[in-house]
């Protein structure tokens, strides 16, 4: 395939696949259970979401790896077997999308809190990022996703560990936002501009949001990176906020929904439009849709 950042600097508009932990749960993972877990345990699971994702349009399909770096997996006392998880990951969705999508390597937050507000020391933090994505980098992703991030100081770090493993891995950098009476920030108090240009210091290739909102909202925050990056965007939204139902959370907005209104993102300039919380292959088939039919595929 054709590297992934010439294709965003060819004008191309890619779309990304949806939401991990939905597909998951669908497929019996437990609350509070490890998602990782299946990597080790239930491999196929992960194979056939991906497969999934492949024939819904997805050119960009991620591994199971968000609560993949040492210090995330310890809180389910699995750190001992960070490379082997990691790895497993990365095998199945290859061998699932073969060359007919990019494996985009997860790095979730590691669900510490660094010094002096909490316990852990940046470097730390940054050694298990680091371990983390050579790992998966070794295994043969495409680039690396650092999402979902709310610390900009905790999402530089995992950006640096990620160009210091491989300076040629492409990197997409995205962040959680809330609206507030103040505009969009962080529950960490980071605003779009200051993530805009921290991502991009500590060597994004792209940047964006992820989670947290739904897709109108998350227009908003296109337009507000747009403004203040000039590097190419990426925006997954959840499929709107959950609401509780029978105890579980269920999610709104429908496949139609989404892609309507996420024609704005490509008239923002986003230069890759997938899903997040709650959206679903359906979701991702009429994104896969609605770009196609904009002419920027």
């Amino acid at each position: 395939m054709q590297p992934l950042l010439e294709r965003l600097a060819a004008g191309d508009v890619l779309v990304a696949d949806g939401a991990m932990g939905t597909m998951l749960q669908a497929e019996g993972l437990e609350p509070g259970q490890c998602p990782e877990s299946f990597n080790l345990t239930r491999p196929q699971v992960l194979l056939e979401i991906a497969r999934q994702y492949l024939e819904a349009g997805a050119d960009i399909i991620q591994t199971n790896t968000f609560g993949g770096s040492p210090a995330r997996l310890a809180m389910h006392q699995l750190a001992d077997r960070t490379d082997g998880i990691n790895r497993a990951a990365v095998r199945a969705v290859c061998d699932a999308v073969g060359d007919r999508a990019y494996v985009s390597g997860s790095c979730g937050p590691s669900g510490r809190i660094l010094k002096p507000y909490g316990d852990t020391d940046p470097q730390d933090l940054y050694a298990g990022f680091r371990r983390q994505i050579e790992c998966l980098i070794d295994a043969g992703v495409d680039c690396v996703c650092v999402e979902t991030m709310v610390d900009l100081n905790e999402a530089t770090l995992a950006v640096k560990a990620a160009k210091d493993a491989s300076p040629s891995i492409p990197v997409l950098a995205t962040m959680t936002f809330d609206a507030t009476p103040r505009g969009f920030y962080t529950i960490m108090g980071v605003s779009v501009e200051a993530a805009a240009g921290g991502l991009a210091d500590a060597g994004a290739d792209v940047v964006g949001s992820n989670c947290g909102n739904g897709i109108e909202r998350m227009v908003e925050i296109a337009g507000q990176f747009h403004e203040h990056s000039r590097l190419p965007l990426i925006i997954q939204s959840n499929a709107g906020l959950p609401q509780m139902q029978d105890g579980k959370p269920v999610y709104r907005e429908t496949p139609e929904f989404m892609a309507d209104r996420a024609r704005a993102l490509i008239e923002v300039g986003v230069s890759i439009i997938g899903g997040c919380c709650g959206t679903t292959p359906q979701h991702i088939r009429a994104l896969r849709r609605m770009v196609d039919a904009s002419g920027r595929r």
